[in-house]
């Protein structure tokens, strides 16, 4: 997977998750770091071989690792992450030699992935795997996080 290889050695994507980084250095909810991208990819990918999706394996991964790189322009200005998201992985996409097709699937899925109804393929599976890929069992801060408790990851499912 070159192309997401790429990604992960681009400047800007990395100024981007540096620059979330220091926003939540003192958060003590679930973090939107490296670790939580490649998480959502790794259960987004899975779960598309259990369901039979049609959407490549390096496509998922594009779109996982995109998704929360917004985070940082929601905590400058207050614009939603996945619009934010969408603006600033664009020419990141382009820069790693993803094809209009490809760039407009991606940022396609990564804008629905936090929204009600209903999503593309792609989208679906990010949203699914951005969910679940929280180990709230585990949290030390379940007690005060604003998810439903009926929402929370209580067990390991991926």
């Amino acid at each position: 997977m070159k192309r997401i290889d790429k990604i992960l050695s681009n400047e800007q994507f990395r100024e981007y998750l540096k620059k979330t980084a220091e926003y939540e250095k003192d958060r003590i909810y679930c973090p939107h770091n490296i670790e939580h991208a490649l998480d959502t990819a790794r259960i987004a990918y899975i779960k598309s071989l259990e369901t039979g999706a049609k959407v490549s394996k390096e496509i998922i991964y594009a779109a996982a690792l995109i998704h929360d790189i917004g985070r940082c322009r929601q905590y400058e200005d207050g614009t939603p992450h996945e619009i934010a998201s969408v603006m600033l992985g664009r020419g990141i996409l382009q820069r790693c030699g993803f094809d209009a097709a490809e760039i407009d699937e991606i940022l396609t899925a990564v804008s629905e992935h936090r929204a009600a109804g209903k999503r593309s393929e792609l989208g679906e599976l990010l949203s699914f795997a951005d969910d679940v890929s929280r180990m709230c069992m585990l949290c030390g801060a379940r007690a005060t996080c604003k998810w439903k408790k009926e929402d929370m990851n209580m067990e390991v499912t991926y």
